[in-house]
């Protein structure tokens, strides 16, 4: 309880391991806010099936609050959200980018509707509060500023890790010769404020259709214990159809 989890990825697809927590996150009995800004419902529920979990019945008895990215941007975008009194949709900063306000970088309402997900009256019949967000990298694609989404986090760990002891576990996308900055900034800023980093990277020689990957796992133990070296374990892994399979560097069925 009270953990950051940054999920990133490199040169391939991280998406693996956010459809592993979240199905996890409700096996386990958890109350969970998904901000899902990279794909539709229906992408997720399709997935979470094959892992055994119903996203539609997680929403019907309360347990999963899922806020679809990519509809509520159109909803905003062609002026057809329906918001209710008091309520202002939770990327209402897209509709103020898109008007040139002052106030485009504000992730205000975003933060309200995490916070009102988790911290709700039916919360406590659940084990413990989770925040998932799949991709953060979108939100500045969208015009949020590098501050405004690292604010957001902050925030959210404020809400979410001290005041409700529940987790959060967050996805960004990075390149190493990248150029956008920006997107460099939040990713490097994040890795110096997390918990358990959970780094997937393509093969520097390719493709290979027995090894898909290698995760990096880094255990940040200098955040609690100043002048230690964080703890770092790599292995390979191939993703199947309802599971992925991890082992050890040179331990693949290509090489064995």
């Amino acid at each position: 309880q009270g953990k950051f989890t940054l999920l990133r990825d490199t040169r391939t697809d991280g998406s693996f391991l956010v459809h592993h927590f979240l199905s996890f996150y409700l096996r386990a009995g958890c109350k969970v806010c998904f901000v899902a800004l990279l794909q539709s419902f229906s992408h997720y529920n399709i997935v979470a099936q094959k892992l055994g979990v119903s996203l539609t019945a997680a929403k019907e008895r309360g347990q999963l609050v899922f806020l679809e990215g990519l509809k509520s941007c159109l909803d905003l975008v062609f002026g057809e959200e329906e918001e209710q009194p008091g309520q202002p949709s939770p990327l209402q900063f897209l509709s103020s980018f898109l008007s040139s306000s002052e106030s485009s970088s504000d992730l205000r309402a975003l933060f309200d509707f995490i916070r009102a997900s988790l911290a709700a009256p039916d919360s406590s019949a659940w084990k413990g509060p989770v925040l998932l967000v799949d991709d953060l990298s979108v939100l500045l694609s969208l015009g949020a500023t590098p501050v405004a989404v690292l604010d957001l986090i902050h925030y959210c760990r404020v809400c979410v890790c001290s005041q409700l002891q529940g987790n959060i576990v967050v996805l960004v996308h990075s390149s190493e010769d990248s150029e956008d900055e920006e997107n460099e900034l939040v990713v490097n800023s994040l890795c110096h404020h997390s918990d358990l980093i959970l780094w997937a990277e393509g093969l520097a020689t390719g493709f290979c259709k027995d090894v898909h990957g290698q995760i990096k796992i880094i255990q940040r133990v200098s955040l609690q214990q100043a002048g230690e070296q964080d703890l770092v374990q790599i292995y390979q892994y191939k993703i199947q159809d309802r599971n992925v399979t991890f082992f050890a560097r040179g331990l693949s069925a290509a090489v064995l």
